[in-house]
């Protein structure tokens, strides 16, 4: 049994936790958030970001369509990674829905095809020309019945969603024996040490960093790249399914969410503002949702949030061991899509078990 202590508690500070600590290990976990818990509501919360940045996402999970603006890399690990979400999900209590896998459709308007046809040219050319499979009216109908009428579509089989916010509350509140300590910023990481913003010293035999942009005081070369969602509550609307609209100026997703709740949201903006999403984005957002989906028209606006994901100079995860230092970073807007991949990757490279069995079994 190894003593552990991780500085950050996003999706891969608790993912960490609850891998380690149950797979036996002693482990505690620093964060300047003060609960588990999502933060409230635009302007009740530290305009400091103090909350992990995972709450902030639509938690798709879609390696093909990331490889219109990402390394090839990233795709396998997104791959492999909606394997170990499964083993996750299946090992956490059945409730809430925790992951879906139902595929996800990339779409146009008839205006935007010569756009589209460019991204799809640089999917086929990475993954094969049956990578994203064009549909009919008829198939996207049967697929989505309430999408606009004159959508191109393509469908993207294997892709699918993690639910964030009951993700990341689960993996806190079924890690055993893991010690939280909310409400406390680690100021430096070092080997074998996570030092306090109150003056405390947590020794480990193992730290490990997986704070985000805080990590920029160990010298990691990052920026923050400003993601941007909303919540809309559309009672009744049959979505299943994650879609991206490929328009020529934005990355636009739209998500379905437990609770009738659609998830809109612009991809990355290249800028470090933690302020509220401006008049221009909200409307522009809506205004591509409205014409995806025609009934989102009485939806409404539950939420918007905004954050900034940490990035390195070539997009790609920062992955760093030494005796008794462990640092994970960099994951830019793949952090659900890439993490159990990265965890699992990093563990084994240091000697450390990896634990996905459903609570309550034994390991021989």
């Amino acid at each position: 049994m190894a003593r552990i202590g991780i500085a950050g508690a996003g999706v891969l500070g608790r993912l960490l936790a609850w891998q380690l600590a149950r797979a036996g290990h002693e482990v505690s976990v620093v964060d300047p958030a003060p609960d588990p818990n999502p933060p409230g509501l635009a302007g009740q919360r530290p305009a400091d970001g103090s909350w992990p940045a995972g709450f902030t996402a639509a938690g798709m999970l879609s390696p093909l369509a990331e490889l219109d603006h990402a390394d090839g890399a990233i795709a396998a690990l997104g791959w492999r990674s909606i394997a170990l979400w499964a083993e996750v999900a299946a090992a956490l209590p059945a409730a809430p829905e925790l992951l879906r896998c139902r595929g996800s459709l990339l779409l146009a308007h008839r205006s935007d095809l010569g756009s589209a046809q460019r991204v799809l040219a640089r999917l086929q050319a990475a993954a094969g020309a049956e990578a994203a499979q064009a549909l009919d009216a008829p198939a996207l109908q049967a697929l989505e019945p309430a999408l606009a009428q004159g959508l191109h579509a393509w469908w993207l089989p294997g892709e699918g969603q993690v639910m964030p916010r009951e993700m990341l509350q689960a993996l806190a509140r079924h890690a055993p024996g893991v010690r939280w300590h909310w409400g406390r910023r680690a100021t430096d990481v070092q080997p074998g040490e996570i030092r306090l913003d109150d003056g405390r010293t947590l020794t480990c035999d193992l730290a490990i960093d997986v704070r985000g942009l805080g990590a920029r005081s160990a010298g990691l070369n990052l920026r923050g790249v400003r993601g941007e969602i909303l919540w809309l509550h559309a009672p009744g609307l049959p979505l299943q399914r994650p879609l991206r609209l490929l328009h020529p100026r934005h990355r636009i997703y739209l998500v379905p969410r437990p609770g009738d709740v659609v998830v809109v949201g612009a991809s990355e903006i290249e800028s470090e503002d933690r302020s509220p999403i401006s008049l221009r984005t909200a409307v522009e957002l809506m205004s591509a949702a409205h014409s995806v989906l025609p009934e989102l028209a009485e939806a409404r606006l539950l939420h918007h949030d905004t954050h900034l994901r940490p990035a390195t100079p070539d997009h790609l995860p920062h992955v760093h061991h030494r005796s008794g230092l462990l640092q994970i970073n960099g994951l830019f807007r793949h952090g659900w899509l890439i993490a159990p991949a990265l965890v699992q990757d990093a563990l084994q490279r240091i000697g450390l078990a990896m634990q996905t069995q459903p609570e309550g079994a034994t390991t021989p």
